[in-house]
C-alpha cells in the first residue's frame, strides 16, 4: 500500500478516534468513574510514558536549540495544559456534538488569529465565513436542552470555545517546531512539558478515580480514550501531515462531527435536533468561505 494511501487512512483513523473521544468521556463522567481533570491526568500522562517508550525504542538524538525554548513552553500550555483542561472539563458540562460542532470553528480561528499576528488582510468573504461560524456557536449556546445528562451546556459550550481558541494559538506556535524537528520528539516534548503544568490542577481528581467500579466494558472505553483518542490520535496526525501536507490533514476535520454525531446517537441516546443541524450548517459554510478566500489568496 502506498505511503499516500496509508496517510490517508491514518487521517480518517485520527478523526474517527477523536469523535470517539466526546462519547466515551461523557460516558466515562457521567457514570461517576472518573472526574474531568483526573481523566485528563491520565491521558497526558500514559500518553507522555507511551511516547517516552517510543524513544528508548527507538533512541533519537535530542537537542533543542535555546531559541526555541520558550515556544515549546507555550505550545505545551495552550495545546496539552489549557486545550485538554477545558475540552474535558467543557465536554463533562455540555453534549457531544455540541462540542464536536464548536471545534470545527478552529480552521476560521486559525484564519484570524493567524492574520492578527501575521498582519495578513481579511477581505470580504472571510469576515462572512466568521460570521457564519460565530452564528453557529451562538445558536448552540442559546439552544442548550437534551435528555441527556449535561449539568451546564452554555458554560460547558463556552469552555469547548476557549479550548479551540487555545488550541489555534498551539497550532500556530507548534508548526515552526514540526519543521525544525522531529514531529514525535516535538509532541513527546510538549506531553512531557504539559504533564508537569496539569499535575498541581488534577492530582485530586485523579485521587478520586472510582478503579473498583470499572467494568472489563469501562477499561475498554477508558482505553479507547487514552491509547486511541490520545496516542494514535496525534501520531497518525503527525503521519498525515508528514506525507500530505498541513493543509489536507486539516481539512480532515470536517468528517469529525459526522462521526462523532453517528456515535453519540447510535450509542449514547443523544437527540439530532434541528437547532443542531441548522449551527453544523452555519459552521460547515463558514468554514469553507474562510478556507475558499484563504486558498484564493
Amino acid at each position: 500500500m502506498q505511503k499516500r494511501t496509508i496517510a490517508h487512512l491514518a487521517l480518517i483513523g485520527t478523526n474517527f478516534f477523536f469523535a470517539i473521544n466526546f462519547t466515551a468521556v461523557k460516558y466515562l463522567i457521567n457514570a461517576g468513574l472518573v472526574k474531568p481533570f483526573g481523566l485528563n491526568l491520565i491521558r497526558i500522562s500514559v500518553t507522555a510514558a507511551l511516547l517516552w517508550g517510543m524513544f528508548f525504542f527507538k533512541r533519537q538524538r535530542i537537542e533543542i536549540d535555546r531559541k526555541d525554548y520558550r515556544r515549546f513552553f507555550l505550545a505545551a500550555l495552550t495545546g496539552i495544559a489549557i486545550n485538554q483542561l477545558l475540552f474535558i472539563k467543557g465536554l463533562s458540562l455540555t453534549l457531544p456534538i455540541h462540542a464536536s460542532l464548536l471545534m470545527l470553528t478552529t480552521p476560521i480561528l486559525i484564519t484570524f488569529i493567524a492574520a492578527w499576528l501575521l498582519k495578513e488582510s481579511i477581505n470580504g468573504i472571510k469576515i462572512a465565513g466568521l460570521a457564519l461560524g460565530i452564528t453557529g456557536a451562538v445558536i448552540l449556546l442559546k439552544s442548550g436542552s437534551s435528555t441527556i445528562k449535561a449539568d451546564n451546556i452554555i458554560w460547558g459550550d463556552i469552555l469547548v470555545i476557549i479550548n479551540a481558541i487555545s488550541y489555534t494559538f498551539y497550532f500556530i506556535l507548534v508548526r515552526p517546531l514540526m519543521k525544525s524537528y522531529q514531529p514525535v520528539m516535538v509532541i513527546r516534548m510538549l506531553f512531557t512539558i504539559g504533564f508537569f503544568m496539569v499535575l498541581p490542577f488534577c492530582w485530586q481528581e485523579f485521587q478520586q478515580t472510582n478503579w473498583t467500579s470499572f467494568t472489563a466494558k469501562d477499561f475498554g472505553i477508558l482505553s479507547l480514550v487514552v491509547f486511541g483518542g490520545t496516542f494514535l490520535t496525534y501520531l497518525f496526525n503527525v503521519y498525515g501531515i508528514k506525507n500530505l501536507g498541513a493543509s489536507t490533514a486539516g481539512s480532515y476535520i470536517y468528517v469529525q462531527p459526522f462521526f462523532a454525531t453517528l456515535i453519540a446517537v447510535l450509542f449514547y441516546g443523544e437527540q439530532l435536533a434541528l437547532y443542531k443541524m441548522i449551527a453544523a450548517v452555519c459552521i460547515l459554510a463558514g468554514v469553507f468561505l474562510v478556507n475558499k478566500s484563504t486558498m484564493r489568496n
